[in-house]
């Protein structure tokens, strides 16, 4: 029976559908059933805004949301997440190829296949790892920076077509601002009509019929304005027909030149996806109350991008807005994404020659909409606030997307999650305690101006790991107490707060141990944890540092440590802390004074 269920693990591991695929029956694919419904309504206009964004004939944003959620439900480990096209990975798609072929060319299709392909490998690889856990060292400024910053470029980039006039390709984002400014006067008021139309239908739709599918019915309503005003023949340019078929097979460009040159870019992309679909996938898991596999997500994210770049789909992630509404609207296992995708294509068979009448300042309205919405306004203005690290990075990160590379703007901010998370480790905190005398037993507690301390022994309590990081923070801090109070030669370590050592931070504590002694002083340690004490005795540090300064318990080393004080200090000292204290008889000063 254990073989059995330990083989249908590994299975599980493998093929993770295979858990929850008994969930299946009448009524989950009935819920499943209308879930992809909804969902398939919902992805046909942002497939095609997307794919527009990323730079691609708008087919392929509808053939990404037709492969990718089928791999990444059936290999990934969120019941609801919905993956395919996104925006912020559409504007790094653009950004990363555009450089080296003209968007929308089958030499830029070619690449942004491979660069898929390349992003995939990458996530596959860091979800075989079991790196699953990286993402939460990538701080949410970053995010909420870089996607304020995508969403300003995907709508700068939008302007052009929605008031209907020609811009120079490739232009940068202080570039572009200066052209349109310089355009206004040749404004087409009759793009400029058609795409406000839609924007404020869209609007509408939002914020009085939440739940229908208001973009597919702004776009329907633009395209009549667009058609009943006679704007083709006034220079509004349509977005044309769709082929009607399914994703048709496609083969990145293996060779060696584009690999080297996509795959700093893939990286970006790779990171960036893994980033947002961890974090929606977990954000509704605390509604569904489901159990999120990093690695898992990754290995889905990986697959799905790995064979969407041999079906005609470039890089997608997951969607927060299509995950959240499969989620209202009662998914319960990923055949609702599965539904989704298998819609959507029926969907396109059946009305691809109709977007041959969809004008392009109507796709230019529902991008900004999407553009506006990704900017997340509550939390930029709470990290302002709340903390100045994370506001820096939230800036420098928002700063860099308008003005750099996109990738390179990425792994600053990644940079910089990290540089702030050492910098937050690097600084253990470092309490001085002392026996509170309001309780009965007299604990410790954190040292306030009212308690008293032993005029020999210095207690403090150390909360976080003594890594080499942290030994100049900590070091600096011993100094700083045997410059205040050079008399005070013993010092006793809590150690429950350190839930690790290394090499570096065992040094300081025999440096600071061997210097205490040579001062007539002692170094100690109690309440230090399993995991401490094995890292001190396998390196030999603990033998050098003495098993006798080692104490189970508070009371034991004080215990201990008061039969190493000087005792004509105690008897000339009022402050009587230590329940030991009142052993020594109290003589005062020989001025009469006390201390």
């Amino acid at each position: 029976m254990n073989t059995f269920k330990i083989s249908n693990l590994r299975w599980n591991r493998i093929f993770p559908f295979l858990g929850w695929w008994p969930l299946l029956g009448r009524e989950t694919l009935r819920a499943d059933f209308f879930a992809g419904l909804t969902g398939a309504v919902i992805v046909l206009p942002q497939g095609v805004a997307f794919a527009l964004i990323a730079g691609l004939p708008p087919q392929y944003g509808l053939y990404t949301a037709i492969v990718t959620p089928i791999v990444a439900g059936l290999f990934g480990s969120s019941h609801h997440l919905i993956s395919g096209p996104t925006t912020a990975i559409s504007i790094v798609v653009l950004a990363t190829v555009k450089p080296f072929a003209d968007p929308g060319s089958a030499d830029f299709i070619s690449m942004v296949l491979t660069l898929t392909f390349l992003a995939g490998a990458f996530q596959l690889a860091l979800g075989l790892a079991r790196m699953g856990q990286l993402v939460n060292f990538i701080s949410h400024s970053v995010v909420i920076g870089f996607t304020a910053g995508a969403a300003i470029l995907i709508a700068t980039s939008q302007l052009r077509h929605y008031i209907g006039v020609k811009l120079p390709p490739g232009e940068s984002f202080l570039h572009t601002w200066i052209d349109l400014y310089g355009q206004l006067p040749n404004l087409n008021v009759y793009a400029a009509v058609t795409s406000s139309v839609t924007l404020l239908a869209a609007i509408l739709f939002r914020r009085y019929l939440p739940r229908w599918p208001g973009m597919l019915f702004a776009m329907v309503i633009g395209s009549l304005i667009c058609l009943f005003t006679g704007g083709e023949q006034h220079g509004v340019s349509l977005v044309g027909s769709l082929p009607a078929r399914l994703p048709p097979l496609s083969l990145p460009d293996f060779s060696l030149v584009t690999i080297r040159t996509l795959s700093p870019g893939a990286l970006a992309v790779a990171l960036l996806g893994l980033i947002e679909a961890v974090s929606i996938a977990r954000a509704i898991a605390t509604r569904s109350e489901q159990r999120i596999n990093g690695d898992q997500e990754f290995i889905g994210q990986g697959l799905s991008n790995l064979v969407g770049s041999f079906f005609s789909s470039y890089a997608g992630s997951g969607s927060f807005t299509r995950s959240g509404i499969n989620y209202q609207s009662g998914a319960r296992t990923p055949m609702a994404a599965i539904f989704a995708a298998l819609m959507l294509a029926v969907v396109l068979l059946l009305v691809a020659p109709l977007t041959r009448y969809l004008p392009m300042p109507s796709m230019a309205g529902i991008i900004l909409l999407v553009a506006y919405n990704l900017i997340d306004f509550h939390h930029i203005r709470q990290t302002l606030r709340a903390s100045q690290s994370d506001a820096a990075v939230l800036i420098t990160t928002f700063l860099a997307t308008l003005f750099m590379e996109l990738e390179f703007a990425i792994y600053i901010g990644v940079i910089l999650s990290l540089v702030l998370y050492l910098n937050r480790t690097s600084k253990p905190r470092i309490y001085s305690v002392a026996p509170d005398p309001a309780d009965g037993l007299r604990r410790m507690a954190v040292k306030t101006t009212g308690l008293k301390e032993c005029p020999q022994l210095r207690i403090i309590r150390i909360d976080g790991s003594l890594f080499f990081g942290a030994v100049n923070h900590v070091a600096g801090t011993f100094h700083m107490f045997e410059q205040r109070d050079p008399e005070r030669r013993h010092l006793l370590i809590v150690a429950s707060g350190i839930n690790f050592i290394d090499v570096a931070g065992a040094e300081l504590l025999i440096q600071e141990a061997r210097r205490r002694r040579n001062h007539g002083g002692g170094l100690y340690l109690t309440k230090a944890k399993e995991g401490l004490c094995e890292s001190l005795r396998k390196g030999g540090y603990l033998e050098e540092f003495g098993a006798e300064n080692v104490f189970q318990s508070k009371g034991e080393a004080i215990a201990a440590i008061f039969e190493r004080l000087d005792r004509e200090r105690c008897r000339h000292c009022d402050k009587r802390i230590f329940s030991e204290c009142t052993t020594v008889e109290f003589i005062g000063l020989p001025d009469g004074g006390i201390r």
